[in-house]
């Protein structure tokens, strides 16, 4: 128990990881538990985490996709401005 526990303490912060750093671990964590020599209480521990790391990822690219912009041509094709991206 006392391993699960230390495990749970881990998943809790990962708001400071960068997008890549955020998706390396989870694929290192995909791939452990794909191997299937994990035991089952790290392996509930590492799917937390991993579950943690997913919605990290999924805001970092909603943030992202907000600060993306798409040029506005006018007729003749010459740039006229720019509008978010979900515009269209």
């Amino acid at each position: 128990m006392t391993k699960n526990a230390e495990n749970s303490g881990a998943i809790v912060d990962v708001s400071g990881y960068s997008f890549e750093k955020a998706v390396a671990e989870l694929e290192s964590i995909v791939a452990r538990l794909e191997r299937g020599d994990v035991a089952l209480d790290e392996s509930i521990a590492i799917y937390e985490r991993g579950e943690a790391l997913k919605k990290h990822c999924e805001k970092l690219l909603a943030a992202a996709e907000n600060r993306i912009e798409k040029i506005r041509l006018d007729r003749a094709g010459k740039p006229q401005g720019i509008e978010p991206l979900d515009g269209e």
